[in-house]
C-alpha cells in the first residue's frame, strides 16, 4: 500500500468506492460529451448561431483542461475525497443550468456557465479519483481498477453519441442533463464514508494564482480565436488583439512556471522523454474527438439524418472501446507500451479515413461509417492503458497528483482544441462553398449536389484529424522506448524503476 499522509491505515478500496468514482467520470464523458451529437438540436431549440454552439461544445473540455492540474494539486494537499465530492456538486449545478436553459437571449448565459461548471467538475473528479485508485488499490486489484476507470472514461465517450441521440429523439435533449444529475447524486452516496487521502507534503502551501490566471487567459483567448476567427475575420482588430493576448500571456505563464517554486505545472516532468511523448500523443489522440463532431454533423446536415439515426451509427464504437480496453492492458503486459500505442494510433487513423469519403451516396457512406466507428473504438482502446502507463509509471508518489493532472490536462485540452478546430474548419468551409470547390475536380461527388459545401467541408476537417494521428505516431516513435514487456520497460532509459507490482499504471487515462 502506498503511504500517504492522511490515509486511513490498512484501508483497501472497495467496489462501492470504485463504481462511485466511475459514475463521476461518466458524468463528463457520457453525459457532458453528448453535445458532440446533439449540438444541432440544442442550437435550433435555444436559437444559437453555429459559432456560439461550437464554443458551448468545446468549453467544457477547455475548463477541465485549464483547472485539472490545479485541482489535482489541491486534492493531494487538502484531500482527494473532498475534491471528488466537490466535483459531483459542480456537475449537479452545471447540469441543472443546462437542463433549464431558456430559449432566447439568456440561452447563451445559462449554457456557457453550465458547460463551464461541468468542466470544473471534471477537473476535480478525474485527477483526484485517479490518485485514490493509486492510493487504495495495489497490484492486480489496481490493474483492474485502472481498466474499469478507463472503461468508464473511454467507454463513456463511446456511448455518448448513441445515448444522446436516443434520449433526444425519445425524451428531449434536456433529459440527458437530468440523468447526469441523478447519476451524480448516486455517485455521491456511493463514496460517502470513504477515508480521506492526502499526499505527504512538506512546507507551506502557496496557491499559484499568477500561473493559473495567465494560463486561463491565454487558453480562453486562443479558444475564442479558433471558434470565432472566421466570424469576425482573421485579420480583424479583435482577432489580432486576441492572438496577441494568447502569445503574451502564454509567454508570461511559461516564465512564471519556470521561476516559481510552487507552480501548478512542473515543467521538470518533461525532462523524461517517455512522459513527454506519451503526453503529447495523448493530447493529439484526444484531439481526434473532432472526428465525431464532424462526421455526425455531416450525416445530419448533409444527409438529413436525425441525432438518433446518427448516434446508432456509432454503436460499434461504444461496443469495441469497452470490449477492447482490457485487451490494451494485455498488450501492454506482453509488448510494453510503445507497440500498442502505435497500433492504436494506426487503427484510429484508418477509422478516420473510412469516415472521410463524404463523396459517396449516403447508403454507402453509412456502411463505411459503421466499420469506421467500430475501428475508432478499437484503436483508442489499444492506446488507452499503455499510454497511461508509459506516461506515469515512473513518477514518484509525491508527484502523482501533478503528473496525472498534466496528463489529464493534455486529454481535456486536446479534446477542447481538437473539437474546436475541427468544428471551425467544418463551419467555415461549409458556409463558403467557393473555398473548397476545387475538390469537385479531384473527387466525384455522387448523388445530391445541393449539399456539396457540407460534404466538401467534412472531407477537409476529417483530414485535419488524420494529420493529428500522424503527428501522434511520430511523437511516440521518437520518445517511447522500444521494450518487449513491462519488466524491460521499468528499466528502460529515461524511466525510474518502479518497486510496486508489475504493470501498475499510476494513473489511467481518458482520456
Amino acid at each position: 500500500m502506498n503511504t500517504n499522509a492522511g490515509q486511513a491505515p490498512g484501508y483497501q478500496g472497495t467496489d462501492k468506492l470504485l463504481y462511485g468514482i466511475i459514475l463521476g467520470v461518466i458524468a463528463f464523458w457520457m453525459f457532458a460529451q453528448t453535445t458532440l451529437n446533439i449540438a444541432p438540436d440544442m442550437q435550433r431549440e435555444l436559437g444559437l448561431d453555429a459559432s456560439m454552439m461550437n464554443i458551448a461544445v468545446a468549453i467544457t473540455a477547455l475548463f477541465s483542461g485549464i483547472f485539472i492540474v490545479v485541482m489535482g494539486g489541491l486534492a493531494d494537499r487538502f484531500g482527494r475525497v473532498k475534491v471528488v465530492t466537490l466535483g459531483f456538486y459542480l456537475n449537479i449545478a452545471g447540469s441543472l443550468l443546462i437542463a433549464i436553459a431558456p430559449t432566447g437571449e439568456l440561452a447563451s448565459a445559462f449554457l456557457m456557465v453550465g458547460r463551464a461548471l461541468q468542466g470544473l467538475s471534471a477537473a476535480c473528479i478525474m485527477p483526484a479519483s485517479l490518485a485514490l485508485v493509486k492510493t487504495y488499490w495495489d497490484g492486480p486489484a489496481r490493474q483492474r481498477a485502472v481498466s474499469l476507470w478507463s472503461i468508464g472514461s473511454w467507454g463513456g465517450s463511446g456511448v455518448c453519441s448513441l445515448f444522446g441521440g436516443l434520449v433526444t429523439a425519445n425524451f428531449g435533449w434536456r433529459y440527458i442533463f437530468v440523468a447526469s444529475i441523478v447519476v451524480s447524486i448516486i455517485g455521491l452516496l456511493m463514496i460517502r464514508g470513504t477515508p480521506e487521502s492526502k499526499a505527504e507534503v512538506k512546507g507551506s502551501y502557496k496557491f499559484d494564482f499568477a500561473g493559473v490566471a495567465t494560463f486561463m487567459i491565454a487558453m480562453i483567448a486562443l479558444q475564442i480565436v479558433v471558434t470565432q476567427g472566421n466570424k469576425f475575420g482573421w485579420t480583424s482588430p479583435a482577432m489580432l488583439g486576441l492572438i496577441a493576448v494568447t502569445v503574451i500571456f502564454g509567454a508570461l505563464f511559461f516564465r512564471i512556471e519556470c521561476t516559481t517554486a510552487q507552480g501548478f505545472v512542473d515543467f521538470k516532468l518533461f525532462n523524461n522523454p517517455t512522459y513527454t511523448g506519451a503526453t503529447i500523443s495523448n493530447f493529439l489522440l484526444n484531439g481526434v474527438a473532432g472526428t465525431l463532431l464532424v462526421s455526425l454533423q455531416l450525416v445530419q446536415f448533409g444527409g438529413d439524418m436525425s441525432a438518433q439515426q446518427a448516434g446508432i451509427l456509432t454503436l460499434g464504437y461504444a461496443i469495441t472501446i469497452i470490449a477492447f480496453i482490457r485487451v490494451g492492458e494485455k498488450l501492454l503486459q506482453r509488448f510494453g507500451a510503445r507497440k500498442p500505442m502505435i497500433w492504436g494510433c494506426l487503427i484510429t487513423g484508418l477509422a478516420i479515413l473510412l469516415l472521410s469519403p463524404a463523396n459517396l451516396l449516403l447508403t454507402d457512406y453509412k456502411i463505411l461509417a459503421v466499420i469506421g466507428y467500430a475501428l475508432f473504438g478499437v484503436g483508442l482502446a489499444f492506446y488507452a492503458t499503455p499510454s497511461t502507463d508509459a506516461a506515469l509509471s515512473s513518477l514518484p508518489a509525491a508527484q502523482v497528483g501533478s503528473g496525472a493532472g498534466i496528463y489529464k490536462m493534455a486529454s481535456s485540452l486536446g479534446a477542447a482544441f481538437g473539437v474546436a478546430i475541427s468544428a471551425a474548419i467544418f463551419t467555415a468551409l461549409s458556409a463558403s462553398p467557393d473555398s473548397v470547390a476545387w475538390l469537385e475536380g479531384v473527387i466525384t461527388f455522387q448523388g445530391r449536389q445541393d449539399n456539396l459545401a457540407v460534404r466538401e467541408a467534412a472531407v477537409i476537417a476529417l483530414m485535419f484529424n488524420v494529420f493529428m494521428v500522424a503527428v501522434a505516431i511520430l511523437s511516440i516513435m521518437l520518445t517511447v522506448p522500444k521494450v518487449t514487456g513491462r519488466k524491460d520497460q521499468e528499466a528502460a532509459p529515461g524511466t525510474t524503476p518502479v518497486p510496486a507490482q508489475p504493470q501498475v499504471a499510476a494513473q489511467p487515462r481518458r482520456a
